[in-house]
């Protein structure tokens, strides 16, 4: 891996991070229902997913091999929020700032303090 690349892919995963803490701090006091209900606040979520998605897509591969998480989900949902936007499900999304994102600030964190 080059020198450049490994200078940013760390920003990126800083990105991320910062993304994920974004996220956490605009759904703090959500439920599901007002969560569906307030445009301002899943949209300014779904950019930040979007962010996410596209910065991961930065990070050189071989600092996310060494981790166990299914990237191509994180890629596939930045996908999705970009060119397939009328389909998405915000029951389903708030499922994932549930049940995914924690694991995935968790692997984030993790690589950050072990390869930078």
């Amino acid at each position: 891996m080059k020198k450049d690349s490994h200078v940013e892919s760390e920003k990126r995963l800083q990105h991320i991070a910062e993304a994920i803490l974004e996220i956490q701090k605009s759904v703090l006091n959500e439920t599901e229902t007002s969560f569906c209900q307030t445009n301002l606040i899943h949209n300014a979520v779904l950019f930040l997913f979007s962010v996410i998605g596209e910065a991961i897509n930065h990070v050189a591969d071989e600092i996310l091999e060494k981790y166990d998480y299914p990237w191509h989900k994180v890629r596939s949902f930045r996908n999705l929020i970009a060119h397939e936007y009328y389909n998405i499900k915000l029951i389903a999304v708030w499922k994932i700032i549930e049940n995914d994102l924690p694991k995935l600030k968790e692997v984030i964190n993790q690589i950050l303090a072990d390869d930078f």
